[in-house]
């Protein structure tokens, strides 16, 4: 059962059709990978940071996805420009991803808070072992097995970011062009084997709730031409700005429970636990995601405000 169920997942991702199925790697803790959705975000937090974030996705099911990404960014010329870098690798299947993407973001300082607008620029390897797929009856007469892929693929992204202490909100589309995945076309349809537009809206706000407690709801919105819009609805309770506790819930596929850990003014950490709740559930142990937060240029024995986003 497993071997069809991984067959069926890997079509679904690679052949991109016309159900334009999500495309973008997902992630659970979206809030601190948003330079992998929006370039607008580059240079937002005041220093350089860097984060790390691992994805083991549906853990028991044969070519489940797989990600690693990696971003770094940081103000420049008195915060005015953000700069920013992330490099990934995400597999599914007979199928793997990797590439970088440079980010450039003007941020305008407002009364209360800064409003960003980014561009991104980048490549990635796309590559696909059709060849290598086990399929029955023989599939020597299968055009569309017939052919492994290797395409680099380029692409440019933008995106608009306003931020305060204690609240955020974005609009962005990090690849807006359509590059074809595959040569296979079936002349008889429409069937697109390309990469597709992909919007992503985002929002959070931090509530006191006291000296102890702060409460930060958020949510990202993700839409795809040809497919139902999904949403990711996100609660973490902050206990001392040290130590906080959250769900999370995407829309007809997953809840998440998540821990995370400001363990130094310089280190945070953070780990995602997701359950579908779809048929899926069935065949696989859940999926497991790993952060780790790291920044730059803290002077010692200076207290600055935390820093939820």
């Amino acid at each position: 059962m497993k071997k069809y169920i991984t067959l069926a997942l890997l079509l679904i991702s690679a052949s991109a059709s016309k159900l334009h199925a999500q495309q973008e790697a997902m992630y659970s803790q979206y809030m601190f990978n948003t330079l992998a959705i929006n370039p607008a975000y580059a240079g937002s937090r005041n220093v350089t940071s860097a984060t790390a974030l691992y994805r083991n996705q549906w853990v028991g099911i044969n070519g489940a996805p797989e990600t690693v990404t990696f971003s770094i960014d940081a103000p420049l010329n008195s915060k005015k420009v953000g700069l920013g870098l992330q490099v990934f690798n995400d597999k599914i299947g007979i199928t793997k991803t990797t590439g970088a993407f440079a980010s450039y973001a003007y941020r305008i300082r407002l009364q209360k808070g800064t409003l960003a607008f980014g561009l991104q620029a980048g490549a990635s390897q796309y590559r696909a072992d059709f060849q290598n797929v086990s399929l029955n009856p023989d599939p020597s007469n299968d055009v569309a097995f017939n052919q492994n892929v290797n395409k680099v693929l380029v692409n440019v992204g933008t995106g608009i970011y306003y931020n305060t202490d204690r609240f955020y909100i974005g609009l962005s589309s990090p690849q807006l062009l359509n590059n074809k995945l595959t040569n296979f076309t079936v002349e008889t349809s429409n069937v697109f084997n390309g990469q597709a537009l992909h919007l992503f809206f985002a929002t959070g706000y931090v509530f006191p709730l006291s000296d102890v407690f702060a409460l930060k709801p958020s949510v990202l919105v993700k839409g795809v031409k040809g497919a139902p819009i999904e949403a990711d609805l996100n609660a973490t309770l902050w206990i001392k700005d040290v130590f906080a506790i959250g769900l999370q819930y995407r829309t007809k596929a997953d809840i998440s429970a998540m821990v995370e850990i400001q363990a130094s003014p310089q280190i945070r950490l953070g780990y995602a636990y997701d359950r579908s709740l779809t048929k899926l559930v069935q065949f696989n142990n859940g999926s497991h995601e790993i952060m780790l937060r790291y920044e730059f240029g803290f002077e010692k024995g200076k207290i600055l405000s935390p820093r939820y986003f």
